[in-house]
């Protein structure tokens, strides 16, 4: 596909994965802070629920390392089992971040009900998006239209990346704020909190810019093809 995209997809790369490794070292850290009032996850996410007034949302427990999301369709959250029963600061980041989607879809949240609705449509485009704009880049001097229509649907993708960062950020400073003004944390242990949900909203960062650096380089291309034209 060229060096350009060797080089975009090569700078992508590295900068996901510091942030990748920044994150562990950040959990693994705050992990190891224990909470002083003795909460596990789950009860912070109960009881975080509570006292925004939800009452329909189930807090239960999913298998694996960060498989920690919010379902809108069947009102979880689910926790992983590190994050569920462990009694610490990143335990709690992470759980009253889950719920700060909860609260969102609670009172309609605009972004979260636009990413909503971009579900369905990303994972249809995400089965189909690499044949075809493959297929358009081989075919760019007999069919150009093909590559177009590859852009457009990885223009999909884009957009749900670029969604997905204010419903990141606004979960973590709803779920920051509660911590603290429930005093549900020591000073140190909010801290830690804060610090952990600013490393993990990172990784958004870097896919929204990843996804919008390939989607220029693709659009160069059809550019470039029509130029030629």
């Amino acid at each position: 596909m060229g060096y350009g995209y060797i080089i975009i997809a090569g700078v992508i790369m590295l900068l996901s994965w510091m942030v990748s490794s920044k994150l562990k070292s950040k959990f693994e850290l705050y992990s190891r802070l224990q909470l002083r009032n003795g909460m596990s996850g789950a009860e912070i996410a109960e009881k975080m629920l509570a006292d925004n007034g939800i009452t329909d949302v189930r807090v239960i427990s999913t298998p694996g390392q960060l498989t920690d999301h919010y379902n809108p369709s069947d009102k979880t959250v689910n926790l992983s089992e590190a994050v569920y029963s462990h009694r610490n600061a990143a335990a709690a980041a992470v759980a009253a971040h889950e719920c700060g989607h909860a609260v969102q879809h609670a009172i309609g949240y605009q972004m979260l009900t636009m990413r909503s609705t971009l579900v369905p449509i990303v994972n249809v485009a995400s089965s189909y998006m690499q044949w075809i704009l493959l297929a358009g880049i081989l075919m760019i001097n007999i069919f150009p239209q093909l590559l177009l229509i590859g852009i457009i649907v990885f223009a999909s993708t884009t957009l749900f990346a670029i969604v997905t960062l204010p419903v990141e950020y606004d979960a973590s400073n709803r779920a920051l704020a509660w911590l603290e003004n429930k005093h549900m944390l020591t000073q140190e242990e909010q801290a830690g909190a804060k610090d952990a949900l600013k490393w993990a909203a990172r990784t958004y960062v870097v896919a929204a810019l990843g996804s919008i650096a390939t989607l220029l380089y693709y659009i160069s291309i059809y550019s470039g093809s029509n130029r030629r034209d």
